[in-house]
């Protein structure tokens, strides 16, 4: 009788147990259109934020713990926000056990920040001012769309000057940006370039002027041959996108008026390096002329006349089918503030006229096989620590594809963000320069098997300390910019500790012939403190840069067909901003002090920046250059300034190798008696094996001879197999490649 009622009792405690446990597992699920719903499968919540609400309040009630598993699966749709789902300390898990959000399909949740249009709201042109001012062979083929149903607020109207984003909407059609009406069109010869070479008025300022206007930066002209302007109506306002000055920064400013008789366009605002204000690289100036309703001549390009709200397009196809998305929202998608441990999987970010996920001070949180597409800024920014992009694909992109930030630089705590194993793409349409695949800054960041590609500037953007960009593949980058790189950073000292290790760089824009003012990786302007090592370089104009910086180990790369292997400068020893606190960014000295450079830990781990005072400052010291392989250069293996070339006994320079590989008379580089190089030449008849063919499913192989390069240059095999996208439980399949595309 004591054993039955002890056995009752056991079952009783075990039974309360396995309850509590299973009713501890939170599951909740959301689908589209659902009503009254509880988030039982059978009752599904109707939006994501109710999942949210659902979790936090079951939190407050007790009967969720921090560590119990809760998933959120959400059937497939597209789900609108109006501001941003957002994300706060009150909505993670544990790092055992994150709160994830996951589309029941992957790719088939879409958070959208934009106005789906009708298809058959699109129609025929019929207004004869507007016909008259079309192009003559668009007018049948222009449709267009009355927005006054759609948005009650009126559209905002661009600014006389701008960077980066213009004011919204923008739209979308079939998961693709339309291009405002411009002029030249993108696929027009000089590749979509008008250009002049006759300045009238830089618009800088001159002190020495009798007009106060022009003793302060003012707007400048210039005379343009073409008498095209003369078509435009530019009381409605006509913008041109402009490198103005350098290769490196372009702008966005409206045409105040256009002279016909003298050629003459005078814009409505200053550009901060005057107009034809001197560069390195083309001496010609460029520039696009957009939102012209005249121009509205190509498949693919719209124009929103603002203030009566309608908006025309030339559709690239029939819409019948087509999915059209007019993009408004100025906030990020998701935002995600103060949370911990929080995963979010297989879900789409798309269409919004801001970024698309925002991580700020979190921890623990990770985005993972998610698209990030379609929007006007940058994809995902990232602060805070051990936070991960995994396996995600970002495209269409007005600015940046992922920002990391976090960690403590005085301090040198890493911040262990991580960007692994994502594919981006097609980023920079907006603000061309200076808006990167990923940008790193702070301390201890991790960029691994990204694949990044077709941006007109950069695709890795850094400073900070101790980041590691390793195994990432980059091409077709750079390819509208000079004086640019597919690796960049500069004019600081402090930045060190960071390493690029076993990347590969290939095929990149062409810059300026020339000049050769491509790089595949620019430490410009005294950047000191980087390692590379073990890195390809397939066609990247000067393969790697030193401009005057010290502390930059050059260890084990391979270059192959580069016209300049390695360049090495003493701008540091001749430009007189150096060092110079008045002169932008050359605040050198003042940087690092603000690190304490010369304490713990900074002094331990940077020991000859701690000293840099005393040992030479303005010299490009501490470079090793070692087990270094250059393979076919055409203009130089090695590039080096007079200044260099007298410190060479300062530097470490041993087991280099140039190569000639069929040991053509003209057109290769070779070294002539340059401290740590040995030259190597083949022949027609026997070419040595070393050198990149493209297969014919796109890949890139790579032929390198192990036994060569370890007996002539105590080379180590690049483990080229590992560098790249690779499959995983949420990339299962890898981008097809084109061979034609290199």
């Amino acid at each position: 009788m004591i054993m039955k009622y002890f056995l009752t009792i056991l079952t009783c405690f075990l039974a309360v147990i396995l309850t509590s446990r299973v009713d501890a597992d939170l599951n909740l699920y959301v689908k589209r259109d659902a009503a009254d719903g509880n988030g039982s499968r059978e009752k599904p919540f109707s939006s994501i934020e109710e999942a949210r609400d659902q979790i936090r309040k079951v939190r407050e009630n007790g009967q969720l713990k921090p560590e119990d598993p809760v998933t959120v699966d959400i059937e497939p749709g597209v789900y609108p926000v109006r501001s941003s789902l957002t994300f706060d300390k009150n909505d993670g898990g544990s790092k055992g056990n994150p709160v994830v959000y996951r589309a029941t399909q992957p790719g088939s949740v879409r958070i959208q920040g934009g106005q789906t249009l009708d298809a058959g709201a699109f129609q025929p042109v019929t207004d004869a001012a507007i016909l008259k001012r079309l192009p003559e062979e668009a007018r049948k083929k222009v449709l267009v769309c009355d927005l006054s149903t759609v948005s009650k607020e009126p559209f905002a109207e661009f600014k006389a000057s701008y960077r980066g984003v213009p004011v919204g909407p923008w739209l979308y059609v079939n998961h693709r940006p339309m291009t405002l009406a411009r002029w030249p069109n993108a696929d027009a010869a000089e590749e979509g370039w008008a250009s002049f070479t006759k300045v009238v008025d830089k618009g800088l300022p001159d002190p020495k002027a009798k007009d106060p206007a022009q003793q302060k930066a003012h707007p400048g002209s210039f005379v343009f041959d073409n008498p095209r302007p003369a078509r435009w109506k530019l009381d409605e306002g006509v913008w041109l996108l402009g490198y103005w000055t350098h290769d490196w920064s372009d702008e966005v400013i409206r045409i105040a008026d256009y002279d016909p008789q003298q050629k003459i366009i005078r814009l409505a605002a200053p550009h901060s390096y005057g107009i034809m204000g001197g560069t390195w690289g083309a001496k010609a100036r460029r520039f696009f002329a957009l939102n012209v309703l005249e121009e509205l001549d190509s498949p693919g390009e719209w124009y929103l006349d603002r203030k009566q709200k309608q908006l025309y397009l030339y559709p690239q196809g029939k819409l019948d089918y087509a999915e059209i998305v007019l993009a408004t929202l100025t906030q990020p998608l998701m935002q995600v503030r103060g949370t911990k441990h929080i995963r979010f999987e297989n879900l789409n970010f798309e269409f919004g006229h801001s970024e698309g996920v925002s991580l700020q001070s979190t921890e623990g949180v990770e985005l993972a096989g998610c698209v990030v597409a379609n929007l006007a800024s940058g994809g995902i920014s990232v602060s805070g620590t051990q936070n991960t992009i995994r396996s995600c694909d970002l495209y269409h992109l007005g600015t940046r594809g992922i920002t990391l930030n976090g960690g403590d630089r005085k301090q040198l705590q890493r911040a262990e963000n991580r960007a692994i194993n994502n594919h981006i793409h097609d980023y920079g349409l907006f603000q061309r320069t200076y808006a990167p695949g990923i940008y790193a800054g702070g301390c201890g960041q991790i960029v691994q098997n990204n694949c990044i590609h077709d941006a007109p500037h950069n695709a890795i953007l850094y400073g900070g300390n101790e980041n590691l960009f390793e195994r990432n593949e980059i091409y077709r980058v750079v390819m509208e910019t000079g004086d640019s790189g597919a690796f960049y950073t500069g004019r600081d000292w402090t930045t060190q500790g960071n390493v690029l290790r076993h990347n590969l760089i290939h095929n990149l824009g062409g810059g300026d012939a020339e000049h050769v003012n491509t790089m595949g990786v620019y430490l410009d302007d005294c950047d000191s403190g980087d390692t590379i090592e073990g890195n390809i370089f397939y066609r990247t104009g000067r393969a790697i840069m030193i401009g005057g910086g010290r502390d930059n180990p050059i260890l084990n790369n391979l270059v192959i067909d580069c016209p300049i292997g390695l360049h090495i400068d003493s701008r540091g020893m001749t430009w007189k901003q150096w060092n110079d606190p008045q002169s932008a960014g050359w605040n050198l000295e003042e940087k690092a002090e603000a690190m304490n450079y010369k304490s713990p830990p900074w002094s331990t781990e940077y020991p000859h920046l701690a000293k840099i005072m005393s040992d030479s400052p303005r010299e490009p010291l501490y470079n090793p250059i070692r087990r270094n392989v250059f393979v076919d250069c055409s203009k130089e293996v090695c590039h080096m300034d007079g200044n260099v070339k007298k410190l060479l006994g300062k530097f470490e320079i041993e087991q280099n190798l140039a190569v000639n590989t069929t040991g053509a008379k003209n057109g290769i580089a070779m070294t002539k008696d340059l401290k740590g190089f040995t030259n190597l030449s083949g022949s027609k008849s026997k070419p040595i094996s070393l050198g990149m063919a493209v297969g014919i499913d796109g890949q890139l192989k790579l032929q390198q001879d192990p036994r060569l390069l370890k007996a002539k240059a105590s080379f180590e095999a690049i483990p080229f197999d590992q560098i790249g996208l690779y499959r995983d439980e949420y990339r299962k399949e890898l981008p097809k490649r084109d061979p034609h595309s290199y």
